[in-house]
Parts: C-alpha cells; sequence; structure tokens
C-alpha cells in the first residue's frame, strides 16, 4: 500500500527531504513503515526517526505504536520542539 510521509525540522535534515511515497508491507505495522525507509534513507536517519521523543501522527493525529496503517494515509515524523 501507499503512503506518504512527512519529515519536519532536525528529522528532515536528517532525511534529507521533507516527503516521501512510500510502498509499505501490509498489514501496514511500524515495522513496515521503517522497513519501507530502510530501503531509501541512510542508516543514521533510521535512527534519529527512532529517537525517544520523535512523535509520530497519522492523518494529523498523534498516535502511539502499534499501530496500523491503511493505504493513503499520511504519516508525519515530529521531532522535539523546545522553545524560549
Amino acid at each position: 500500500m501507499r503512503v506518504e510521509v512527512l519529515f519536519f525540522a532536525s528529522l528532515k535534515d536528517a532525511v534529507g527531504e521533507g516527503a516521501l511515497m512510500l510502498q509499505v508491507a501490509e498489514p501496514g505495522s511500524v515495522d513496515a513503515l521503517f522497513d519501507a525507509l530502510a530501503a531509501r534513507i541512510p542508516a543514521t536517519a533510521i535512527v534519529a526517526l527512532q529517537g525517544d521523543n520523535v512523535r509520530l501522527a497519522v492523518n494529523r493525529q498523534l498516535v502511539t505504536p502499534p499501530l496500523r496503517l491503511a493505504a493513503n494515509d499520511e504519516v508525519a515524523f515530529l521531532p522535539p520542539v523546545t522553545g524560549g
């Protein structure tokens, strides 16, 4: 199934782009998502995406794994936010 994956701020820098369209194996689990990502982005970016403070949003709703993705879902990786 096809999903759109978005990356923001430092995660965008780590991946090297802000968005990817991926084919994810069904059922659309977090593991399947990371398998698809590993085929397209550097290993260092995978490590950054798996950071303790990184949040996931699916279709603009924050989620926590485990999760199931559906075709045409939008998945966003959100880095920790700091303020001053």
